[in-house]
């Protein structure tokens, strides 16, 4: 298989298994028996889910909640190994069904460190949630060689991106769970 062969049918597995497809599971079985898969490591990444309008560390609302148990179910057979999330609730609390359906921990990183984080990324094999902030998520994005797109405006809590790290970096960008203010 040649690399724009196996690039275009790691990209449809990675949509299949971002869009939670009935097919995602066996996309994913057939990535994992893909000869280039040890070259390659994933990055999924998000901003936290809606949080409360109250104090310096908020919890997240009802909405941001659910919002986490959708991740979970988007993620559930994405083959994560790592869960990543900034040391506050919100951010925790997100990524903690997720980590908790796959009997993970949820390792802590420092986002105004995001160069060494990214190194550090790089450096794992593996299938990686981050699960940061507004102001940080993008920057990590292109810190890890990916095109952040727009900034993220502090509404937004949709954004899903997925980065793959090997000899060729590429980022798709998608949206999950209920639209933001629904």
């Amino acid at each position: 298989m040649s690399s724009s062969q196996l690039r275009a049918a790691f990209v449809s597995a990675l949509l299949l298994v971002a869009v939670g497809s009935p097919s995602a599971a066996q996309a994913n079985k057939e990535w994992n028996r893909s000869e280039d898969k040890q070259n390659v490591s994933i990055v999924y990444l998000v901003r936290h889910a809606e949080k409360a309008d109250t104090g310096k560390d908020p919890e997240l609302t009802d909405l941001g909640m659910e919002r986490a148990q959708d991740l979970a179910r988007l993620l559930k057979d994405a083959g994560i190994t790592h869960v990543w999330s900034t040391d506050y609730k919100r951010t925790r609390a997100t990524a903690e069904p997720v980590a908790t359906s796959l009997r993970l921990k949820v390792e802590s990183y420092d986002p105004s460190k995001l160069g060494e984080f990214a190194t550090r990324l790089k450096s794992i094999p593996g299938r990686h949630l981050v699960v940061g902030h507004s102001n940080t998520t993008p920057g990590l994005v292109q810190a890890l060689g990916g095109d952040p797109g727009p900034p993220m405006p502090d509404s937004e809590y949709d954004r899903f991106y997925i980065v793959t790290l090997g000899s060729n970096i590429a980022t798709i960008q998608l949206r999950f769970g209920a639209p933001p203010g629904r």
